[in-house]
Parts: structure tokens; sequence; C-alpha cells
């Protein structure tokens, strides 16, 4: 009977001792149905086989305590306290820790250290190109590149989370990032604006994006109590490569010229790419279905699901701006020059424990409740820092702030996606978030170009619309918390 109970069958244990007490009062009982031969209890499943928290996590996890929730016949089926459905919960099957969930963790620190990492170097990118090969062009024609490859990677999630369902990430990982390589080594060859918008906008943000999505749901198997920790110091590892990454590119450019600094660059990812190759698992078996288009639109028919999302592509809309401008605004504004370059790792540095920290406090007080404050500091610095500095030291106190600020968005946002979802089909919900939100990332910079040639260089209109768009997520996401708690304190 637990054998039957624990392999995901419909019967309860609350429905059998309905059924037991039924049969009592008919003077029927079967000798099999004895109370004594249901545990307290229930022992949990090998870690490697479990289908626990099939189900989405309680909303208002303090009052639907996720240990009690594994001894489900003290509540009636499929209620809580406050937060919904919490039937199929049982957080002791999840690790939450171990060898393998850490090495699944180092693995995926590794493969964003390359992927998400690259991403954060976009200014650099910016830079260079306005000034050097791409000179002719305007500087929001020039974005586009970036927009670009941030757009397919985050959209193309939704392909690949639905691959990571169906087969798992041993194929994603190897598969992603030889393609990966061969868009950097591609970018080296460049010379034209397509061959850099094909190499750098299409080529290598498919093979990050193999790459980043199944490290980011393979994560969500191990771990459970601890899942925003966990998330938090995976992603560190593209804040440090958004601190390593730019010297490295700027002084290997000087030196060896940008095609080199390239393929050395290859070089680099394809050793941090094959460590996370060989240490990124999945907890659980792929579980190979037919392709549904319709699957993806029923995702968000949850409107906490859809609100979250909405909320996600706000905050991207204005996430690149600072990255994107920050090294042009501070030109701008009489910066020196000697100073610029180190702007974009200062910020990264700020966002390594933004990521972290952010990550440690959701785990305590609540997913939602510390997004809601991250998303509202990152648009409060913005419209109170960033626009009225004028000074070096002003915009060196910026990139600290809303590097840290911002930092948790990053960690934070798969966590709230997998609180809400079915373990089952994490990919596909995941990678539906991340390519909605994608045409945030897609549109942001260009719009913000639009705004600053619009004003013949003053910034101070891209500045507006980017805090805007971050205030404004931080509201939608108080609206995601209030479908799930209303507006009462609760850990969510």
């Amino acid at each position: 009977m637990l054998a039957s109970l624990s392999s995901g069958s419909s019967t309860t244990v609350n429905e059998v001792l309905s059924e037991q007490i039924q049969n009592k009062d008919s003077h029927k009982t079967s000798p099999s149905l004895k109370p004594s031969s249901f545990p307290r209890h229930p022992a949990p499943l090998p870690n490697g086989k479990t289908d626990a928290n099939i189900h989405p996590e309680p909303a208002n996890a303090v009052e639907a305590d996720l240990e009690r929730a594994a001894t489900v016949h003290e509540k009636p089926h499929g209620s809580s306290s406050d937060g919904g459905p919490v039937s199929g919960i049982v957080s002791a099957d999840f690790p939450d820790g171990g060898r393998q969930a850490w090495l699944v963790v180092f693995g995926g620190w590794c493969a964003l250290f390359c992927t998400f990492g690259l991403i954060n170097c976009v200014g650099v990118f910016q830079k260079y190109y306005v000034s050097g090969p791409l000179k002719e062009y305007s500087s929001s024609t020039v974005s586009w590149i970036m927009s670009g490859m941030a757009f397919v990677m985050i959209f193309s999630g939704a392909l690949f989370g639905r691959l990571f369902d169906n087969y798992g990430p041993r194929w994603l990982l190897w598969g992603g990032s030889l393609t990966y390589i061969f868009g950097i080594m591609m970018v080296s060859l460049s010379k034209e604006y397509y061959q850099f918008f094909l190499a750098q906008s299409i080529v290598v943000p498919l093979g990050s994006s193999a790459v980043f999505n199944s490290c980011m749901s393979s994560i969500v198997t191990w771990f459970f109590k601890r899942r925003a920790t966990a998330f938090g110091i995976m992603v560190s590892g593209s804040s440090l490569g958004g601190v390593v990454l730019p010297i490295m590119m700027t002084r290997l450019t000087d030196r060896i010229g940008f095609p080199w600094m390239m393929r050395t660059m290859g070089f680099l990812f394809a050793a941090l790419l094959l460590i996370a190759s060989l240490t990124v698992k999945s907890r659980l078996p792929p579980r190979p279905r037919p392709f549904v288009f319709m699957e993806y639109v029923d995702n968000l028919r949850d409107p906490r699901l859809a609100v979250t999302i909405f909320g996600m592509f706000l905050f991207m809309w204005g996430m690149f701006l600072p990255f994107n401008y920050v090294l042009l605004q501070a030109e701008a504004a009489g910066m020196t020059p000697s100073l610029i370059p180190y702007l974009l790792p200062i910020l990264n540095a700020a966002s390594i424990f933004g990521r972290i920290l952010p990550g440690l406090a959701a785990d305590k007080i609540g997913r939602y409740n510390v997004m809601l404050m991250t998303t509202a500091m990152s648009g409060i610095f913005t419209l109170a820092v960033w626009i009225p500095v004028t000074t070096s030291a002003g915009i060196l106190v910026f990139v600290v702030m809303f590097g840290f600020a911002s930092g948790g968005f990053i960690s934070l946002a798969p966590a709230l996606v997998a609180q809400i979802s079915d373990i089952r089909q994490i990919g596909t919900r995941v990678g539906t978030a991340f390519a909605i939100q994608s045409f945030g990332a897609l549109t942001g910079s260009p719009i913000g170009g639009a705004i600053v040639s619009s004003r013949n260089g003053d910034y101070i209109g891209l500045q507006l619309f980017c805090g805007c768009a971050m205030i404004a997520s931080s509201i939608t996401f108080l609206g995601a918390r209030y479908l799930q708690t209303g507006f009462k304190w609760a850990k969510v």
C-alpha cells in the first residue's frame, strides 16, 4: 500500500482512512486496512526515484509547514491553512545538499560564468563596436546585436526547457557547449554588421541557452528548502564572469587584438563547459512526451504564473540599460578614461553579493517578499541616484548600489517559477517565463538608444525609462503575491 502511495497513485492516506472508518461503521472492516498498518510519518523514497514536489509549493510556506506536509492525513486532501493545494510535497525526498547536489551547483556556476557572464559584458562590446568596426552605424543600431544576443538566449529557453523535460540535461549540455564555442570563434572572424549579428546574436546565444537552461532546471530537482540559496550561489558565477571578463577583454584587445581576444576566451570557455557537462545532472529521470504547443499557453492560465512572468518582463525591460550604457554615459559625463573600463567589473562584483544574500534571505522570509524588495530598490537607485549624479564618485556609488540590488532578480526569478510549478514540467514553465521576458531584453536597449539619440546624447530619458520599468515590475510582483496570500504578512 505504501508503495502505491509513493508512486503517485491517486489514492491518498486520507482517502484510505476515510474508507476504513466507513467500513468499520458497517462492520466490514478489512484486516489489511488496520490503522496500525499506517505509520504516522511515511518514510521518504530514495532520492533518485521520487515524484516529490510534483505539485506546486504552498503559497504560504509558514502556515503550510513543509515538514508537516509529509503527514498528509493531518489535513483534508488538497488543502492547506492558507495557500492552496499542498498535496504531493515531501520535502524530505530532496537532498538539499550532499556531494552530487553541490557538484551540480559547481557545474552550473562554471556554465553561468561563461554564458550569462558574457551577457554582462555587453557594454564592452557596445563601446568597442561603435568606436571600431561598426563606427558607421548608430549606437541604437549596434545595440540590436547585444539585445538580440540576450533575446535569443532567453527566448529559446521555451524550446530547451521542453527538451530538458523530455530528455534530461546531458545532450543539451554537450550540444550547447559545442555550439557556443563555435559561435565565439565565428565572432572572432567577423568584420561586417551581418556577420557579427549572425554569430553573436544567433549562434552564440542558442548554444548558451541550451547550457543555461539545463543548469537552471537541473538544480531545481536537487534543492527544495534551500532552493533560492542554491540558485544564488550558482548564478554568482555570472557575476564573477562579469567582473573578470570585461577586464580580460579590454586588456587582451589592446595587446593581441579583438579576434585573438575572442579565441582566447573561447578556449577558456571550452574548459569550463567541459566541467559543467560532466557534473550537471538531473535527479529525476526524463519523461518523454509529444510536443503540444498549447501546453505553453495553458501555463499562462495560472494567474500567479502569468502575473509573475509579466513582472519579469518589465524588469528585464530596464535591467540591461545600465549594463549597456553606463560606460557611454560615464564617458559623456567626463569620467577619467582610465576608470571607465572598471565600471562593469565593479557593478558585477557588487552583484555577486546581490545574488547570494537575497537567496539566503528568500529561503527564510519568502521569495516573493525578497523579489519585491530587490526590484523596488533597483528602480529607486536608478531614479534617485543615477539621474542626479554627474561626478565620477557618484557614478561609482550608483554602479555598486544597482549591482547589488539588481543581482537578486537573476537568482530569484527561476525560484519563483519553481515555487508555483509542477516539478515534472519545470523545464517547460521556466522556459515559458524566460521566453516572454526575453522580449523585454530584446527591446529595452534599442528603446534606450533611440531615446538617447532623440535627446542629442542626453541620458536622462533613458534613465527615467529604466527606473520606471523596474518600479512597475515591483508593483506587478506585489500583485502576484496578493493572488497567493493577499496583503497580510506571510512567507511567500
